[in-house]
């Protein structure tokens, strides 16, 4: 993670083709990126603010820990992981040079090794219910319903924790 913030925050790299361009010098890529970079940062502190007590930095499963299946829970599994690879790919194209694409990828491999850790704690932890939310709810990405409204697309799963 501090690589490629590194690499977003440095005015250049020494590897030259990484300090290319990939879009144009323009200001909408600059404000697109903003954008997209102050909601990805939003969707993760309103994960983080609904996720509570539950919260931890590192991946662990704390005592009375609940499975959370509401609010941005119930858009995408790893909300906080979501906003924040939204918010580097923001960065990716304010930038708009090759560098910050690699510092999407560095981000999104960290990340999904974390992810996948903490899939396996949690069907440890909450078994059925979580299979069920699993396969409900998409990790990183929300699942376009078709035939659905949107208000019936954002509402939580049931879920009944173990």
């Amino acid at each position: 993670m501090l690589c490629a913030i590194a690499l977003l925050a440095l005015p250049s790299v020494p590897l030259t083709l990484l300090n290319d361009r990939f879009l144009p010098h323009d200001v909408w890529c600059f404000w697109l990126g903003a954008t997209l970079t102050a909601a990805g940062l939003l969707f993760s502190i309103w994960a983080r603010h609904h996720l509570g007590k539950n919260w931890s930095q590192a991946v662990t499963v704390k005592h009375d820990h609940e499975l959370i299946v509401t609010g941005p829970y119930s858009i995408v599994r790893h909300p906080i992981y979501t906003g924040l690879l939204l918010a580097f790919i923001g960065s990716a194209i304010a930038r708009a040079e090759w560098r910050g694409l690699f510092a999407v990828v560095l981000v999104f491999v960290a990340l999904w090794r974390k992810l996948k850790l903490e899939e396996k704690w949690m069907h440890a932890q909450f078994g059925d219910s979580y299979e069920v939310y699993s396969r409900q709810v998409a990790a990183l990405v929300p699942r376009i319903k078709r035939g659905t409204n949107r208000a019936s697309a954002c509402e939580p799963a049931h879920i009944d924790s173990a």
